[in-house]
């Protein structure tokens, strides 16, 4: 087991309560991460989600190499520097990214050439490359280039997508090996640097999955994230595809399942043994007026909001909930305010992580010996 990385307790059904020390912040897990992409999680300022008890919090790499540049971000002292975050941040490859770009790109062997959607100026990511940008942004943990599959996608395309996944891989954490020590926070030879963790994909074929799985782990990644799921396949295939492959990695590491879901999706994953979970739902949701809450999904466009006086949630204690009424919301919506967004953020990154606050608390219960500060 790594030493950074504490297993607290083990639930019934087989979910963790652990504890991972990273150089900026010692995360509580199972933990949700708030999507910041371009550097800010949209609409809501940092010491908000300080106080909302976020932990780690996503960056994307590709957002950020083109805007605003990874060298601006290292020469301004890196990524927590830049955007003022003195907590954990993780960085996805910009390998999901890249594959959403769909015409705008051409996959080979050695990487993918793309155009951006800025200004249509023509790029070139290698796994050496991606590495190279995440250690100038500096995030506590970075991830492995990868190729994701679409949805749905023939056996096949899945191949050929796991072929790449496993050789970007190796090369991904050859490079990481040998520079990570660049880091630009890390000023002592002996103090925590970055994480790297390598991505399980294969698309929905379950013993491609299995392959992938038991390849990565060969490697010896400090962690191992489950990706290319919420591509438009059903729900079921996504926990068959979480189910086969989480016996395969290893207990003392972390284990990241990237990009979702619905509120009792991430309580559901959580529950059977996943670490770390991230998603854009509950800001984007929010952005359009679709509250997450203790009774369901609330449309705060609706009519019927419009003279009515409880909170968003009468069971939740964010900021929002304790001051604000469904009347107001509704009203901020209508009248096309931006506080509309942040607001209704606030609440949604609230009801978010606090599932995953009580999660960890249900078990401790089940554990009397464990305590824990969060």
């Amino acid at each position: 087991m790594s030493a950074d990385f504490e297993i607290l307790c083990t639930a019934s059904g087989g979910g963790r309560r652990a504890r991972l020390e990273l150089p900026h912040e010692t995360v509580e897990m199972p933990v949700f991460m708030p999507v910041g992409t371009a550097g800010t999680v949209k609409a809501v300022a940092q010491d908000v989600l300080e106080t909302l008890g976020a932990q780690i919090i996503l960056g994307n790499t590709y957002h950020l190499y083109l805007r605003p540049g990874h060298e601006v971000i290292r020469r301004l002292g890196g990524l927590h520097r830049f955007m003022s975050w003195p907590r954990a941040l993780l960085t996805d490859s910009g390998g999901f990214q890249v594959f959403s770009l769909s015409e705008l790109r051409k996959v080979t062997d050695e990487g993918v050439r793309f155009r951006s959607h800025v200004d249509g100026s023509s790029h070139f990511f290698t796994p050496e490359h991606a590495i190279e940008v995440q250690i100038a942004l500096g995030a506590d943990i970075a991830t492995a280039f990868d190729e994701c599959t679409e949805y749905p996608a023939d056996r096949a395309r899945a191949e050929e997508s796991l072929r790449l996944t496993l050789a970007w891989a190796q090369r991904s954490l050859d490079y990481f090996r040998a520079h990570r020590h660049e880091v630009v926070w890390r000023e002592e030879p002996e103090a925590r640097t970055q994480l790297l963790f390598g991505i399980v994909q294969g698309g929905m074929f379950a013993d491609l999955r299995r392959v992938c799985a038991e390849r990565l782990v060969e490697m010896d990644f400090d962690g191992y994230a489950i990706g290319g799921l919420s591509v438009g396949e059903p729900r079921e295939l996504t926990l068959e595809m979480i189910g086969e492959v989480l016996p395969l990695l290893p207990a003392g590491k972390p284990r990241y399942v990237m990009g979702v879901g619905y509120p009792d999706e991430i309580e559901l994953y959580a529950r059977m043994g996943v670490d770390m979970m991230d998603c854009v739902l509950p800001t984007r949701a929010a952005r359009h007026g679709l509250l997450f809450t203790s009774e369901g999904r609330v449309n705060i466009k609706n009519a019927r909001y419009a003279e009515d006086q409880g909170p968003p949630d009468p069971a939740c204690d964010c900021p929002v909930c304790r001051r604000y009424a469904r009347a107001y919301l509704r009203h901020l919506m209508q009248a096309g305010e931006a506080l509309s967004g942040t607001l209704n953020t606030i609440h949604n990154l609230a009801y978010y992580l606090g599932i995953m606050r009580r999660v960890r608390q249900n078990f401790i219960a089940e554990d009397p010996t464990i305590r824990a500060s969060r």
